[in-house]
């Protein structure tokens, strides 16, 4: 004869202990020993660093991504027999930081500025714009 459902385990209903003794021997997470899924929980980071390979993922992604590129005004200066004779620099999502200096007279269209980059810009006689 097939036995179609499974009968329940009535093993320890009724019981207080279920089969391990003392109460206090099974509260917590003290009773898994570091092997169940609660003993897996300050494993994670060694699975991180040196295992990789066994997450699916590789790599992670920040937070909070930029959504533009940073140049300096030295990459600038350098790259200034570049340009053509109008001294203009179209720099679509970039950000102009202020490492560096620049001596020559240039207009930079970019999508933000820092302070002292415009403040380096306009001494030289430049112009700094936002887009």
């Amino acid at each position: 004869m097939v036995l179609r459902v499974k009968k329940k385990s009535r093993k320890f209903l009724g019981s207080r202990s279920w089969g391990v003794g003392n109460i206090k021997n099974a509260r917590g997470s003290g009773d898994r020993g570091g092997t169940g899924s609660g003993g897996k929980k300050g494993k994670w980071t060694h699975t991180v660093v040196y295992e990789k390979d066994s997450i699916k993922k590789v790599g992670f992604s920040p937070w909070r991504k930029k959504n533009y590129s940073e140049i300096n005004l030295e990459d600038i200066s350098k790259n200034m027999d570049k340009l053509k004779k109008d001294n203009e620099i179209m720099l679509r999502n970039y950000k102009v930081l202020s490492r560096g200096e620049i001596s020559v007279p240039v207009k930079i269209s970019a999508k933000s500025f820092s302070k002292k980059a415009e403040e380096k810009i306009k001494a030289a006689g430049g112009e700094a714009v936002k887009l």
